[in-house]
């Protein structure tokens, strides 16, 4: 019996180290999916600005009253940057990654295969590189890149308390989810109102509650994986890890977003 009980509790061992090198390998993976997702929004942002504008008055677009559209002393909107940021189109870039993230990627999840939802998330990356370009057009890039290093290590050491914290968090979770509902009709609101005192109030909150998210998709990301890594379905495992690293992605960039707000310097 008691070698039993010793072969039952070395098997246990076995099965734990199990699960945690399988978890060390899942985090890595999520964030590893992240940053490649987070790298591509940032080159495709940068390539799609530079595309957009000019300091050439005559390479620049000419509109109906045959003007130049300028954004400030020597640059002007090319053709392509009159599209993207002078015509409807804005709002379909505008509004086109939230309507995947309501309407697409539960699909995919659902359907898909894991390299699906994998070449998904890339394109979502790409395209979110598209709705964020213009902030090259309107903050320097030096407030850009200190706005985004500062987002980093907030997003770090939020990311580490999620993973460590014994703290149940699923119940603040659902409280901020319901937060970033609020926040978005706010948001929709202010595009009519215009009212400065909102935006700030939009922003500060804004920042709360996505770093309060960071903490909690990582959590959840961490105890979907050991309670799920029994059954051992790794095509569901891999999904689970975009799903993830998606999460954690839209937390990184709103955050970055909205510290933006407080930190950007315009030209």
């Amino acid at each position: 019996m008691a070698e039993y009980q010793t072969y039952r509790a070395a098997t246990a061992g076995v099965r734990t180290a199990e699960i945690d090198a399988g978890l060390r390998a899942h985090m890595n993976k999520v964030y590893g999916t992240m940053s490649g997702g987070l790298l591509i929004t940032a080159l495709a942002a940068w390539a799609i600005a530079g595309l957009a504008v000019t300091s050439d008055i005559n390479s620049a677009a000419v509109n109906s009253e045959g003007f130049a559209l300028m954004l400030r002393e020597g640059q002007f909107l090319t053709g392509l940057g009159e599209t993207l940021y002078a015509t409807p189109l804005r709002w379909v870039i505008m509004f086109a990654p939230l309507a995947f993230i309501f309407f697409g990627w539960g699909a995919l999840m659902r359907r898909g295969s894991a390299a699906t939802v994998q070449l998904g998330f890339l394109i979502f990356s790409a395209v979110m590189g598209l709705s964020l370009s213009s902030i090259f057009l309107v903050f320097t890039g030096a407030s850009i890149a200190q706005t985004f290093l500062v987002t980093a290590i907030a997003f770090a050491s939020l990311s580490l308390y999620g993973y460590t914290t014994k703290r149940d968090l699923s119940g603040m979770g659902t409280f901020l989810i319901m937060g970033v509902v609020g926040l978005i009709l706010a948001m929709i609101v202010n595009m009519f109102l215009g009212s400065a005192p909102l935006m700030f109030a939009i922003s500060v909150l804004g920042v709360l509650i996505f770093a309060g998210l960071t903490a909690f998709y990582t959590q959840d990301i961490k105890t979907t994986y050991v309670s799920m890594a029994h059954h051992g379905d790794q095509e569901w495992l891999d999904k689970a890890a975009y799903d993830g690293a998606l999460s954690l992605y839209i937390s990184f960039l709103n955050m970055f977003q909205f510290l933006l707000m407080f930190m950007g310097q315009q030209e």
